[in-house]
């Protein structure tokens, strides 16, 4: 497979027992032990993962905010600096080209954070859409930078003794780029589990170093290492979307069941169609649990007394609470909570019920 990338953990992986799979364009460790078991560990104690595969793009110049504000759905100027936060990049049909975070260092510097299938088709529309822009420098910085996430409980406790630095002055998307082992660090209080993490953004040089410096100092807390299956199972525990699943440029936030990213007191791509997407909404991702015992997974039928009422977006056996649950896209009229609907596995159709989102709810250090 010479055409797929690899993270510049890769080799660590295999000499610590990974299975590896393709993930958008990736070599990547889906897991190492199993995935329940770091799924666990991640809810229990703490878990690190190598997430080097995102992608990393530099926003910078005297009109930077201005130019992000035309782009992205949320309001920037809403934002203090040294906050993070997710937002979506649409295209004028309101359609998401891409579910991101962006780092607002101040209003002339931002890192945008983007899934790793998308990264040169997000770099493209950015440079597009920059005509009016002559003064802002936009940087695609992917192929220089390691990702590392340190989630659980006990997340704290293992990056303050690995960095000597007390992280619980940072509260929920709060970041700060300090210098750490003669080396530049981006460290946020983010994560992709509902549990208490960081993100851990420096010169992908350093990967090794950093990984096995944060599993030596969280060894006694029961830190391992956790593939992309259990990423997947923790998300979706959590309801967050995954790109191609819940959000593509033919699923419009509102759809997704995030419409909290679109902010209608600014003007940006996609505004007026997201304002008639809101108004007319005819779909909607909801979260359901199955009834009986099988496992729902991506694009299977979703029925309702003998209709098709939608499809499955994301489904996985929860290990947190033991039964087979997912998200699916549903007419709206079909999508209330304590109703009853089928999910075609197999050719047979088994009982699910949509339930409140989401199933676990974030377990870290809240803004105050």
């Amino acid at each position: 497979m010479p055409d797929l990338k690899k993270t510049p953990l890769y080799d660590l992986h295999l000499k610590l027992g990974a299975r590896i799979i393709e993930f958008g364009g990736w070599l990547m460790p889906v897991s190492y032990t199993s995935i329940i078991e770091e799924h666990n560990t991640t809810r229990n104690k703490a878990g690190l993962f190598d997430v080097s595969h995102m992608g990393e793009i530099l926003v910078e110049g005297e009109r930077a905010h201005d130019f992000l504000q035309k782009m992205v759905t949320r309001d920037i100027s809403k934002f203090d600096c040294n906050k993070s936060f997710y937002c979506c990049l649409c295209n004028p049909m309101g359609g998401v080209i891409d579910d991101l975070f962006v780092y607002k260092f101040n209003d002339k510097k931002f890192m945008l954070v983007v899934n790793a299938s998308n990264v040169d088709k997000d770099f493209g529309w950015l440079m597009k859409n920059k005509d009016f822009f002559d003064d802002v420098t936009i940087i695609n910085i992917s192929n220089n930078i390691a990702k590392i996430d340190l989630q659980g409980p006990f997340s704290e406790q293992i990056i303050n003794d690995s960095f000597d630095f007390d992280f619980s002055l940072l509260k929920r998307f709060d970041f700060i780029e300090k210098f750490f082992f003669n080396e530049n660090f981006v460290i946020s209080r983010t994560g992709y589990t509902a549990e208490d993490g960081f993100e851990i953004y420096f010169n992908s040089g350093r990967a090794i170093d950093v990984w096995n410096r944060l599993l030596k100092c969280g060894k006694d807390l029961g830190l391992k290492p956790v593939g992309l299956g259990a990423r997947d199972t923790l998300r979706i525990e959590a309801c967050y979307s995954l790109y191609g699943h819940e959000l593509n440029e033919n699923i419009n936030p509102f759809e997704a069941g995030i419409g909290f990213v679109v902010d209608f007191s600014k003007d940006f791509i996609g505004k007026e169609a997201l304002l008639e997407a809101k108004r007319d909404l005819k779909r909607i991702v909801v979260p359901f649990e199955l009834l009986d015992k099988a496992i729902p997974r991506f694009n299977y039928d979703v029925f309702k007394n003998n209709r098709k009422i939608g499809l499955v977006t994301s489904g996985t056996f929860s290990p947190t609470f033991k039964k087979p649950i997912g998200l699916a896209i549903l007419d709206i009229a079909e999508a209330d909570v304590g109703s009853l609907i089928e999910i075609k596995i197999r050719g047979e159709l088994h009982k699910a019920k949509i339930v409140e989102r989401p199933f676990y709810k974030y377990k870290g250090k809240l803004n105050k």
